[in-house]
């Protein structure tokens, strides 16, 4: 899961109430089928910081509360607020988050990049990838988090 930490960061996710919080202003169809079809309580998140200095790979979190519909499609005061939403057959939908760890230090982007072959085909690491959620396998997650003590 992909943030950028001038909105939300992963300090804001450990101040957060039980360190929880909900992943809010998904408005990407891909995006949406994947909270719903495939997380489940219990998944382990990365999350990463992006559009900032170091983009990357900060810390972990977990799923625990599967998808639901996304209160802020409904709120006209809300940056998320889509009127074409019917409460009856919400379009949008959020997960719920809670802290994990801060992990050691930053896995950066451009060690991601640098390898990518190993990484076989992870999206994040793709060319003008932009989506703020994307799946990550089992050896992709492995992977990335021997990077930490490479540092």
């Amino acid at each position: 899961m992909k943030t950028e930490p001038s909105t939300f960061s992963l300090d804001d996710l450990v101040a957060s109430p039980e360190q929880t919080t909900m992943w809010e202003g998904v408005r990407n169809y891909t995006i949406r089928n994947w909270m719903r079809d495939d997380m489940a309580v219990g998944d382990e998140v990365l999350f990463y910081h992006s559009s900032c200095a170091v983009p990357g790979v900060v810390g972990l979190a977990e799923i625990t509360r599967t998808a639901y519909p996304d209160p802020t499609q409904f709120d006209p005061a809300s940056h998320y607020f889509d009127p074409k939403s019917d409460p009856a057959d919400p379009r949008w939908l959020v997960v719920d988050v809670r802290f994990v760890r801060r992990l050691e230090r930053t896995i950066t982007l451009a060690e991601l990049k640098a390898r990518a072959d190993e990484l076989d085909d992870f999206l994040l690491v793709r060319r003008g990838n932009r989506l703020s959620v994307m799946p990550v396998t089992d050896a992709q997650w492995t992977a990335i988090l021997a990077l930490e003590a490479t540092g």
